[in-house]
Formats: structure tokens, sequence, C-alpha cells
């Protein structure tokens, strides 16, 4: 399993936008229809809200992909 680390700027992140961010699509249009196929999960649960505020601490997957939120220090 591939394991990514991002840290979160602000208070939270949007789901689409956070895929965009580590590079697994090219736009935050490409991460709105990647959350719309189902195969998304944030911290084990089926993710379908497109733009739904990841948190640091929250693990966000897809396939053999892990993406660790944590706040910017």
């Amino acid at each position: 399993m591939q394991r990514l680390e991002f840290e979160v700027n602000g208070a939270y992140v949007e789901l689409n936008q956070l895929l965009k961010l580590v590079g697994i699509c090219d736009s935050g249009g490409a991460g709105k229809a990647l959350v719309a196929t189902g195969d998304v999960k944030v911290n084990g649960q089926q993710e379908l809200r497109k733009t739904c505020k990841i948190i640091p601490g929250q693990v966000v997957s897809l396939g053999d992909i892990s993406i660790h939120v944590s706040a910017a220090t």
C-alpha cells in the first residue's frame, strides 16, 4: 500500500481538492468524478460527498493508496 502524507494549511480541505493536490487526479472536477464512483473511503467508510471536509487526523483511501492528513506546522 502506498502511503501519502498531506498537511492542511487551514481547518480542512475538500475531498475533491485533496485528490487533486496529492496528484491522484488532474483537477477538482476529475476528483469529483472519482468520488462519484464510490471507490473513495474516509476513515474506512465509503464517501460519496464530493466536497466533504477532510480534517487533520483523517485517512482517505483509494485502492492501494492511503492519504494521511495532518495539520500544517
